[in-house]
């Protein structure tokens, strides 16, 4: 009797090794770090660069630009998992081996740098403003001390604006850049403000053409980069190499014209890839 029990517990505990270690290897597949998937982080909400449609489809700048890279590192587009990427998730989703690497408006700086790797850059953004197309009073960022300013809560954009560049404007903090077009449209606001090439995704969209157009004021620099897991230096350098192809080979300047093209973005040229220790 001791000697049957015995053999069903080893039984018991094969089957359990087993169905863990099968587990374990999906896992591992799906989170992109195995042979068949590869986790890309974007953003699902910003037209023009990553955004995800309701017919469940990925599109935008980013997006062609992480396709471009996971192709380049060995993956088919069928091959890559999306995966939402808000601005205040990047680091903790690189950190925690969520995704792979994250191409979501990604400005390379110090404080993030102390965080996590970046490849890069790919594509150089500038702060600037929204405005409606038949706006002529807002030429300089001053002009908004008596105009009303308009972006997302918490926005470091917005309060760059309104504690260097125009402390008298009247700040109009909403939940969402859509409440911001509907406001700007409507006269309710003057101005949005947030990187020229986010803008520009808005301005680009069909509902949006010919409604607004961009200040062109370039009141910062926000160098956009790839960013990984701190210490990986085999995939930032195999992604930088990426990014050179792209360059090289015209798909950049295809993926800024598909992307920016409606909206008469004056895009810098492509930037120099600076991020290699």
């Amino acid at each position: 009797m001791k000697l049957r029990k015995v053999s069903v517990a080893i039984a018991t505990g094969l089957t359990l090794s087993l169905t863990l270690a099968a587990c374990g290897g999906d896992s591992g597949s799906d989170s992109g770090g195995g042979k068949d998937k590869i986790t890309v982080g974007i953003k699902f909400d910003q037209p023009g660069l990553g955004l995800k449609t309701p017919e469940g489809k990925y599109t935008g700048f980013d997006v062609d630009v992480a396709t471009y890279v996971a192709k380049e590192l060995g993956y088919e587009a069928k091959d890559i998992v999306w995966k939402q990427a808000p601005s205040a998730e990047r680091e903790n989703l690189i950190r925690n081996g969520d995704v792979d690497f994250v191409a979501a408006t990604y400005t390379i700086n110090d404080k993030r740098k102390a965080e996590v790797d970046f490849a890069g850059p790919y594509f150089l953004a500038h702060q600037d403003l929204l405005v409606r197309t038949d706006e002529t009073g807002i030429t300089k960022p001053e002009d908004l001390n008596s105009k009303k300013l308009c972006s997302v809560t918490g926005s470091t954009s917005a309060q760059n604006v309104k504690e260097k560049l125009a402390p008298k404007a009247d700040l109009q903090e909403f939940g969402g850049y859509s409440e911001c077009l509907t406001g700007l449209e409507n006269k309710a606001v003057d101005a949005l403000t947030t990187d020229d090439s986010i803008l520009a995704g808005f301005a680009a969209q069909k509902e949006h053409q010919g409604k607004f157009k961009l200040a062109g004021l370039k009141m910062s620099d926000e160098p956009y980069g790839i960013g990984l897991k701190k210490g990986d230096k085999e995939l930032r350098d195999k992604i930088n190499k990426a990014l050179e192809k792209m360059q090289s080979d015209g798909s950049w300047e295809k993926f800024v014209s598909a992307n920016f093209g409606p909206a008469n973005y004056k895009n810098d040229p492509a930037p120099k890839i600076t991020e290699t220790s």
